[in-house]
């Protein structure tokens, strides 16, 4: 039977993209806000595009930060995107205003210091040793689309990172967690192996 995966529905956008990306991936994908289903899957991905604050937000309004914290606590697994990422660190800090985020990875998500922003477009990284997410695609490219970003250091995991004049985070993985700056359905054959290596780390 194939891996079940909820992608949580929250209000943000990008949600069939990643579900389509997902089925071909090899997963039995359900886009919903049930937070019972959520609980029960055996993946939980969450997405996010737009701001840091309004992820949160309508990651509280649907109450599904309990669900996220106790699949982290269980070891089951959860795998962010984007500002699915951004929002599993301690907090983000988006036009001099700091937002408060889920906390399971230590640390903030800042501002790029780069002379273009928004960094959008292909980009190659450098994945981190003991890597599971990037099995066969360490040397591809990934598309990117963001101003913010964690740092390329200083936090628990395997750390994958990418630079845009500066180096950040590109992607991490801890336990039963894994996230991507990057957009992995937007990233061609690369992308898709991404999601490939984490459907098949769930059966």
């Amino acid at each position: 039977m194939s891996p079940r995966v909820v992608v949580l529905d929250y209000g943000s956008g990008n949600l069939r993209s990643a579900e389509r990306a997902l089925e071909r991936a090899g997963a039995d994908v359900t886009v919903t806000p049930d937070l019972a289903a959520a609980a029960e899957a055996d993946g939980l991905v969450v997405p996010g595009v737009g701001a840091f604050a309004a992820v949160m937000a309508g990651i509280e309004k649907l109450g599904a930060q309990e669900v996220i914290h106790a699949r982290v606590a269980d070891s089951r697994p959860v795998l962010g995107i984007c500002v699915g990422m951004q929002v599993l660190f301690d907090y983000g800090v988006e036009h001099g205003v700091r937002t408060h985020g889920l906390g399971v990875f230590a640390g903030g998500v800042t501002r790029l210091t780069a002379r273009r922003i928004p960094h959008m477009g292909w980009n190659t990284i450098d994945v981190g040793a003991g890597s599971q997410l990037f099995r066969g695609v360490e040397d591809e490219r990934f598309y990117f689309v963001h101003s913010y970003a964690a740092p390329a250091s200083g936090v628990d995991g395997v750390l994958t990172t990418a630079t845009h004049d500066e180096p950040f985070l590109a992607a991490i993985e801890r336990d039963a967690v894994a996230a991507t700056q990057f957009h992995p359905e937007k990233s061609g054959d690369a992308g898709a192996a991404v999601l490939a290596n984490w459907v098949r780390a769930l059966s």
